[in-house]
């Protein structure tokens, strides 16, 4: 018995120590850690949401079948493994076992059927409806056969969706209708989150409004939400996944719902938050870039900054009218001066470190293909001539029996000194009139979404690294073509670029990309970085190229 009892206090011991090293490196974080990556979302829904900053908060409280982890690549999340035909077209997951929602109930591969079907639902009408499922299998049959003009010929029927759950929910089987070398990227993407059917069905679009009826699979579930405030989340105790459980130390993660950067700043230095994304412009040049642990951070993202304009409305129907208003900026300026260089000004669409075929980059091969020159010149003063030239042709010459047009944004980061300097730039050189309409954030998205607008702000950051990713935003049919664009060459070019074929894809998108910008079907301004605040305290966490930051393994030292 005294042996016994000497073995089990050095067992004890043992344990105890083990405790104190785990501990020494990843400290828990007893009282939470709070952080800003942006205002209220418009949504937490994740077949609704289109903003990063509703992403950042999705990949915390959920997890898809496959993850992007530290490195960015992609990893077993709720599948533990996957196989792909030879032929590239059916991809077969094989599910964890004894997953569960954060409410304790069975998770299979049912609801990530479920899912994907929800999506491609026209009465849901999700934004990435069709970037995320159009590949698949059935899915113009599952939204009814839209004509050109988009009007449904059949009944939707969502069965025809060729996503197949096995009957004790072990696998699910996906058969595409054309080869997608990156639908590994595409199935890890927050919009193909799953959501549980008897919640959704219950309760409607309410359930992903408050924290009762939040049903998640994450590391981490929502505990208190209130609107405009904070959002409070604590550890799910019924996770398991990709992530590595005894990482997960931190019991409470707050996200401060702040629009206005001075209170996002005035948290931070007042120790409130350890991190915020939204730092105010004029603090900017007295902060010193971080290479050693804290504070100010600016990291290149894979995105662009651009405006768009109501198509299906005058003056912004006619292309002319549309090339003044883009060679009338002067990028570098915008870039290096209002956005303090903290962007890149950006003469393409697609920007820099988005690859392409072989072990080249779109940016440089577009150039390259367009005799060594960007879509839009370098040159300021040759463009102004040649806008002011263009605005004439449209029949305004000096802009003169031009209307009065409304530029929407919303006030947070560079986004209203932007639209001032647009305001001032039209006015003395093209003699455009504009008014600057400033929309809280929860409405702007929607708002810029179904069209209720003439020109605004706009932007994106890839959801994963492929041109195709940028591009088929302009597509006719597209959730996000929130400019309304319309091209059948268009439209033909991004079909072409539907193939196994790295080359012929890659070229296809070249071509869409030189229609778009030769239609001027967007503005582009500046190619994005991510500028934020980090208490060198805060440990654990990592910014991806797609403009996310990751606390899963987030926790206080010291």
């Amino acid at each position: 018995m005294k042996i016994k009892r000497i073995v089990s206090l050095f067992l004890a011991l043992v344990l105890a120590l083990s405790a104190v090293a785990v501990l020494g490196s990843c400290k828990k974080s007893e009282k939470g850690i709070t952080v800003q990556i942006g205002p209220n979302p418009e949504t937490l829904d994740p077949a609704l949401n289109s903003a990063v900053d509703g992403g950042n908060m999705l990949i915390t409280l959920f997890e898809t079948l496959l993850i992007i982890d530290q490195d960015n690549k992609v990893q077993s999340g709720q599948a533990e493994s996957y196989t792909v035909s030879p032929d590239g077209l059916t991809w077969t997951f094989t599910m964890r076992d004894g997953l569960k929602w954060s409410d304790g109930t069975e998770l299979n591969a049912k609801d990530f059927e479920y899912t994907m079907k929800r999506i491609a639902d026209p009465k849901v009408a999700a934004p990435y409806g069709e970037t995320v499922v159009g590949m698949i299998e059935g899915y113009q049959d599952a939204i009814g056969n839209p004509d050109k003009d988009g009007k449904q010929t059949t009944t939707p029927d969502l069965d025809k969706l060729n996503v197949k759950a096995s009957e004790d929910g072990k696998t699910l089987t996906i058969k595409l209708a054309y080869p997608c070398s990156y639908f590994d990227k595409i199935v890890a993407f927050g919009t193909m989150s799953p959501v549980q059917k008897a919640t959704v069905e219950k309760n409607g679009d309410k359930w992903a409004t408050k924290p009762e009826t939040y049903v998640c699979n994450g590391p981490y579930m929502i505990s208190e939400w209130t609107p405009g405030e904070r959002i409070v989340c604590k550890k799910n105790p019924n996770y398991k996944g990709g992530w590595d459980n005894s990482k997960i130390v931190t019991e409470q993660l707050t996200f401060l719902l702040l629009e206005d950067s001075s209170a996002s700043y005035t948290a931070y230095t007042s120790g409130q938050a350890l991190m915020i994304k939204d730092v105010p412009t004029e603090e900017i040049p007295s902060l010193k870039k971080s290479t050693d642990g804290g504070d100010f951070y600016v990291d290149p993202i894979l995105g662009t900054y651009y405006l768009s304009m109501n198509l299906n409305k005058a003056p912004f129907n006619n292309v002319n009218v549309r090339k003044a208003l883009s060679l009338a900026i002067d990028r570098e300026y915008i870039a290096n001066t209002i956005m303090q260089g903290t962007y890149s000004p950006a003469y393409n669409y697609v920007g820099p470190s988005i690859v392409d075929s072989g072990d080249g980059m779109f940016l440089d091969n577009a150039i390259a293909a367009n005799g060594g020159s960007t879509y839009v010149s370098k040159d300021y003063q040759a463009n102004l001539a040649e806008a002011k030239k263009a605005l004439a042709e449209a029949g305004y010459p000096d802009g003169k029996g031009f209307p009065t047009i409304t530029y929407s944004t919303n006030d947070s980061g560079y986004h209203k000194a932007v639209a001032e300097y647009l305001q001032q730039v039209y006015k003395k050189e093209l003699g455009i009139t504009m008014k600057i309409d400033v929309v809280d954030w929860s409405s702007f998205t929607p708002q810029r979404r179904a069209g209720n607008y003439e020109m605004a702000r706009n932007g994106w950051v890839m959801d994963y690294n492929d041109a195709s990713n940028m591009i088929e935003l302009f597509y006719s049919s597209n959730g996000n073509n929130d400019g309304k664009y319309n091209s059948k060459a268009f439209d033909a070019a991004i079909d072409k670029s539907k193939v196994a074929d790295s080359k012929a894809h890659f070229d296809a998108l070249h071509e869409a990309e030189k229609i778009m910008s030769e239609d001027y079907a967007c503005i582009p301004v500046a190619y994005y970085n991510d500028f934020w605040l980090q208490s060198p305290t805060l440990k654990g966490t990592w910014h991806s190229p797609y403009g996310y930051w990751y606390f899963q393994y987030a926790y206080v030292e010291g």
